[in-house]
């Protein structure tokens, strides 16, 4: 069986395939056919008598990890007893927390709770504080293990002094209530590995062989729960590209994939070059783009399809000329018969979509933005999401605090937060306190009306379990029948896109119990929980992105806008000009047939017009003549008052030059610092 699958891979990725015992780094460039030699390689181990249950393979995305067993299990033969793990980072932290959470002194009935749960749990500890930057720094506290009380003593401002005390709540918050966050399902499988020697010791003996997809997306928690899984062999192997490290800013480190032949001895570092997705004239752009980075391991894409077209340059007065050059070469591809699900439009600032879809709109393309609100952050789903765990879940009081007045049924904030201090006090859950009360004991807590008013909503519930334990197909009705939920939107403004919505959530899951009998409802929330915005990704439009959301597609027809100096690269406020080339190194390599890239002299953003420079990038790829004039200086001099965002305001002491930038020692009110000059602004 193993030669048959092999045959069809190239000289590298055989050697990939066939490397069995030791640590493993596959480089695969762009378009290298890196999924082929990762699913080519586990069927291979497994081909040659290696226990499949001994493989964990790990991916970031849902639809990668689809993509993977797919292509794997079609290699293998299907009478194996045990098939192996494919599945996320955090699926397979999931999975850890049901079988071990309790070695935390927490039950395994854990709710995961999403983004915008977790605001609202933030903004109920500190309505002072911005939302949004408590959560992006809780969020980089866990994923580099720094717990609260490590978090108070690292903090030196008063604003962060305030972010790890209320960091501090939101955890016990969490403990409290038995919920989980996203970054909770790595940090606590690690807290549970590193405190137990013998689960990890128990817990690498059982995932003999591992590989990981998209190493140079892993931050500092992932790399070393990885660490920790291979306590007791050094079977890892990782496929990745150092030069599309672009997630710096949510916390990925390049320093991983950088350093991996250090980290893991006798490390076998294998290079994909060959690039079966893209003409040689863009690998020669993308190529002569890249080779401006200094932090790379050093690889070069060879091409192996034809030359192709020359890549095509738009210079246009403003972003309205700009829209009507790409809508035009659009509707003159689509006249020729190409669909609009190989055409891709994309920009390195979210804010540049606008006037293409103005543009669009009036030029009749059919267009999908990928990046909106996705379709379980929708509210009225949310609200569908907490009736559904408050029916598996009976302990679940955030869930039950969400839905007890949806549709309205008279029960205000007072009578929950009574309910709820109650809760706290008893240690009993809402919902078991408002059905082992009497009516008379109810009473004296939220009055008559309202006690009579939830016996009858937990009873109503009650009775959907019963129903969904005798038919999951007849419980979606009887739930609406109960609830009224789709009809309680039928005099709302949005209310039929609302209730759309509503019927495409019952359509999914009654598809769910079909083509998965053997599960239940419970399932079904923890893999929404764990759905990735591309899983709903469409086929039937043009796609307009960010180059971030681009990220291990392609396209035949591909555009990209905004290439001007502050659009792509972005420059100053803490950017990174070599991760944004790994960005334009992503953007271009997304091509397969066709390129055009777009530059525009002005553009309207923030509320007022700006006149812009054509990008580096241009010249740096090769594209354009010329090498655009930068101002090498910092601009900065010794004494000046400069403002930092996280450090506060300080003053410059001494400037080194630092290659393209300069280093700046600043003395911030008796602390000195060495900090890049791109990092700080002038006051």
């Amino acid at each position: 069986m193993s030669e048959n699958f092999l045959l069809s891979l190239n000289e590298s990725q055989q050697e990939a395939a066939k490397h069995i015992d030791g640590s493993l780094l596959i480089l695969a460039g762009a378009g290298s056919g890196k999924t082929k030699t990762v699913t080519s390689r586990l069927a291979y181990l497994i081909s040659i008598g290696i226990d499949p249950a001994s493989i964990l393979t790990l991916t970031f995305t849902n639809k990668a990890a689809k993509e993977m067993r797919e292509r794997a299990f079609s290699m293998i033969s299907d009478n194996m007893a045990t098939m192996p793990l494919l599945c996320t980072f955090h699926k397979f932290g999931l999975l850890f927390l049901k079988f071990h959470i309790d070695k935390l002194g927490r039950k395994n009935n854990f709710v995961i709770i999403d983004t915008d749960d977790k605001k609202r749990i933030l903004r109920s500890i500190n309505k002072e504080l911005t939302t949004s930057l408590l959560a992006s720094e809780i969020s980089k506290y866990k994923n580099s293990i720094l717990t609260p009380i490590m978090a108070k003593a690292a903090a030196e401002l008063k604003l962060y002094q305030q972010i790890a005390d209320v960091y501090e709540k939101y955890e016990n918050y969490l403990k409290e209530n038995n919920l989980v966050d996203f970054d909770d399902l790595l940090l606590l499988p690690y807290n549970i590995l590193i405190q137990n020697d013998e689960l990890a010791t128990e817990t690498s003996a059982k995932y003999q062989y591992i590989m990981v997809d998209e190493y140079q997306d892993t931050n500092e928690l992932q790399y070393k729960l990885l660490r920790t899984l291979c306590t007791t062999h050094n079977n890892l192997c990782v496929v990745g590209d150092d030069d599309q490290s672009i997630y710096g800013w949510r916390g990925a480190t390049i320093k991983n994939i950088l350093n991996f032949p250090q980290n893991f001895k006798n490390t076998k570092v294998i290079k994909l070059e060959k690039n079966y997705r893209s003409t040689h004239t863009i690998l020669e752009h993308a190529n002569q783009l890249i080779d401006h980075n200094r932090d790379r391991l050093g690889k070069k894409l060879v091409g192996t399809r034809e030359k192709g077209n020359s890549v095509k340059v738009y210079e246009s007065h403003d972003e309205n000329e700009e829209t009507r050059k790409i809508a035009e070469d659009i509707n003159k591809l689509i006249a020729t018969g190409v669909s609009a699900k190989d055409i891709a439009i994309l920009f390195r600032v979210n804010a540049l979509s606008r006037s293409l879809e103005e543009g669009f709109n009036k030029a009749g393309i059919s267009y999908k933005l990928v990046g909106g609100m996705k379709f379980y952050e929708r509210a009225e789903i949310k609200d569908l999401i907490a009736y559904f765990r408050s029916l598996t879940n009976k302990n679940d009081n955030f869930s039950f605090k969400r839905i007890v007045n949806k549709p309205k049924r008279g029960i205000g904030k007072t009578t929950v937060d009574k309910l709820d201090a109650h809760s706290n006090n008893t240690g009993e859950s809402i919902f078991r306190l408002i059905d082992n009360s009497t009516p008379e004991d109810l009473a004296k807590i939220v009055g008559k009306k309202n006690a009579r008013t939830l016996k009858v909503f937990i009873a109503s519930i009650l009775d959907l379990v019963d129903v969904m334990d005798e038919s999951k197909m007849r419980f979606l009705d009887n739930f609406e029948d109960t609830f009224d939920f789709r009809a309680s939107y039928d005099k709302v403004p949005d209310g039929i896109e609302r209730q759309a919505n509503i019927d495409e959530f019952y359509g999914y899951l009654r598809d769910y119990f079909i083509t998965h009998p053997n599960l239940g409802l419970e399932d079904f929330l923890n893999e929404v929980a764990l759905a990735s915005e591309q899983d709903a990704l469409g086929n039937e439009a043009v796609s307009m992105m960010s180059i971030h959301a681009s990220k291990g597609l392609e396209y035949k027809h591909l555009f990209i806008i905004g290439m001007e100096e502050g659009f792509f690269p972005l420059v100053g406020d803490g950017s990174d000009i070599e991760e944004e080339r790994r960005l334009g190194y992503v953007s271009f390599t997304r091509a397969m047939d066709e390129l055009t890239v777009s530059f525009v002299h002005s553009r309207f953003y923030k509320g007022k017009r700006a006149t812009l420079l054509k990008s580096r990038f241009l010249s740096e790829s090769g594209l354009v003549k010329g090498c655009l004039k930068l101002e090498r200086s910092s601009g900065y001099k010794k004494g000046d008052l400069i403002k930092h965002k996280i450090f506060g305001m300080g003053r410059i002491q001494k400037i080194v030059k630092a290659g393209k930038d300069s280093k700046l020692t600043i003395n911030f009110g008796g602390t000195k610092r060495d900090i890049l000059s791109s990092f700080v602004e002038k006051i």
